[in-house]
């Protein structure tokens, strides 16, 4: 039998060994619970990897960036059709703003046009300076001079082609005098009511006096 006085101390030491013991199976626990200390991302590693479940693969575009695509596009051609009719709209304020006359003008140069063969009779009396599009609105607009040089009153038809950079004409569009005065001149303004690329080129393609 031991002695009372060594009772105490084993079991002491008992205690000791058993809470040890428990402290390396939480610590053991927890390291488990851990992933791979290498990447820090909390997960654990697989002996085996897993293969991707291919049967899910459509071999198209998912549906939300199909959309996408597809609004992006109709986007583009909205803003295609927006520049356009936005050059137009600039081009009508613009030519509103210039002169009250200038749709009357327009109907009566075209109507006395409508029978002219060729050039006209008119050519020499007539010139074309192109405006700066920062005062157009970034309009293609040209200055038109015409000056009577006979001696007697006469007015004006007068027809200007927009042509492309192969020579094709985009726009036609009509301007005029009416009765000017034997070397007086006017200057009506004549505009492109086409977008401002691709760059049209003004050509004067008709002058009538009559």
């Amino acid at each position: 039998m031991l002695p009372r006085s060594r009772v105490p101390a084993r079991r002491s030491s008992r205690c000791r060994l058993a809470a040890a013991a428990l402290t390396c199976a939480v610590a053991a626990s927890a390291l488990a619970g851990c992933g791979n200390g290498d990447n820090g991302t909390g997960s654990t590693a697989s002996g085996t990897p897993t293969a991707p479940d291919t049967s899910s693969f459509s071999g198209t575009m998912p549906s939300a960036l199909a959309s996408s695509a597809s609004a992006a596009i109709s986007s583009a051609h909205a803003s295609a059709s927006a520049a356009a009719s936005s050059a137009s709209a600039r081009a009508s304020e613009f030519e509103a703003s210039v002169s009250a006359e200038s749709a009357r003008r327009t109907a009566a140069a075209q109507q006395e046009l409508k029978d002219v063969k060729g050039s006209g009779n008119a050519l020499s009396e007539v010139g074309m300076t192109g405006m700066p599009m920062a005062q157009t609105g970034g309009v293609l607009a040209v200055l038109v001079t015409i000056t009577n040089k006979t001696s007697s009153t006469a007015s004006y038809a007068v027809q200007i082609d927009f042509e492309d950079a192969d020579h094709h004409v985009v726009e036609t569009r009509y301007t005029g005098a009416e009765n000017l005065k034997p070397g007086k001149k006017e200057q009506p303004i004549v505009f492109s009511h086409e977008p401002s690329e691709p760059r049209l080129t003004p050509r004067l393609a008709k002058a009538q006096r009559y």
